[in-house]
């Protein structure tokens, strides 16, 4: 007796396999992607706009910035305005600061670097609480302990000093962890084999195991740059002498006693941000990169 066929049922899930149906659905996906691509763009512009506004406004005339109706595009190009920052105004004595600062920072890299690989390669007696006590710094805000550090430099003479406004930012807890998560991956054989072949625990760091780091060295560079660049708040605590002052706080006393000229606000503005966008957007693979590594561990 031959069986009877069961009638088949024809359903959504089934036709959501069939491949008549994949075009369709590949067609709706790359049509969702192209309109959020779209809105995306739109709104990446409208948020690029305050600053192309800027650096536009920068190079105008004091006149046109005034001018109604508003124009986009200068009528008559002038650098007046960089020039009076640094012939009328004291950001060459800032821009200086700026940059020793970020000298500075970076000598504190070197040293955050040796103090991940001691945590990543050294086993001492209460190294994992002091490990722990590093990351616990982390979760108590910089505005927090402005005080007592500011007590405690007063104390020790080095208020109102540059080197009172690099020492408390040299080593962070942050680039600690994020080289100590990385150098963790360094295989321990090879610092063994370089060990009995006589070579220093100061000719491992430097020959092998920093150029070995080389990302995320590019990493916390980038970041070390960013935060020195754009020192604002310790400087103006610390600091009571204006040839002290950085770029960030010069900006500051810009707006406070030239608040009517616009022009050489923008200009101040333009200034300040260029290179962190120029450095950023030359090295933010590495900065992404660096975040996956310390992220996979």
């Amino acid at each position: 007796m031959i069986p009877k066929e069961k009638p088949v049922v024809v359903t959504g899930r089934e036709a959501r396999f069939s491949p008549i149906a994949r075009p369709e659905k590949r067609r709706r996906k790359s049509t969702f992607q192209w309109g959020l691509a779209t809105v995306l763009t739109l709104l990446g512009l409208c948020f690029l706009l305050p600053f192309f506004w800027m650096v536009l406004s920068s190079v105008k005339t004091d006149a046109e910035i005034l001018a109604l109706p508003l124009t986009i595009w200068p009528k008559e190009l002038t650098f007046e305005h960089y020039v009076n920052l640094f012939v009328n105004l004291n950001f060459l004595t800032y821009l200086k600061n700026t940059l020793l600062i970020v000298l500075a920072s970076f000598f504190g890299l070197l040293l955050t670097a040796m103090a991940g690989y001691g945590f990543a390669k050294f086993r001492f007696k209460g190294s994992k609480l002091l490990f722990v006590g590093v990351l616990a710094t982390m979760m108590i805000p910089g505005q927090v302990t402005m005080i007592p550090v500011y007590l405690m430099l007063n104390q020790m003479g080095l208020t109102n000093t540059m080197t009172g406004i690099v020492l408390p930012g040299l080593v962070g807890a942050f680039g600690v962890f994020l080289f100590r998560q990385f150098m963790t991956t360094i295989p321990d054989e090879l610092l063994e084999a370089s060990r009995l072949d006589g070579a220093s625990e100061w000719r491992i760091f430097f020959s092998i195991v920093l150029p070995m780091s080389k990302p995320i060295l590019a990493v916390q560079g980038i970041l070390t740059f960013i935060g020195a660049w754009n020192s604002f708040l310790w400087p103006l605590i610390i600091a009571n002498d204006e040839s002290l002052y950085t770029l960030s706080v010069g900006l500051a006393l810009l707006q406070g006693q030239h608040g009517g000229n616009y022009g050489l606000q923008m200009a101040g503005a333009t200034f300040m941000v260029i290179p962190i966008i120029i450095i950023f957007m030359i090295f933010q693979k590495y900065i992404i990169e660096g975040y996956n590594i310390s992220g996979m561990k």
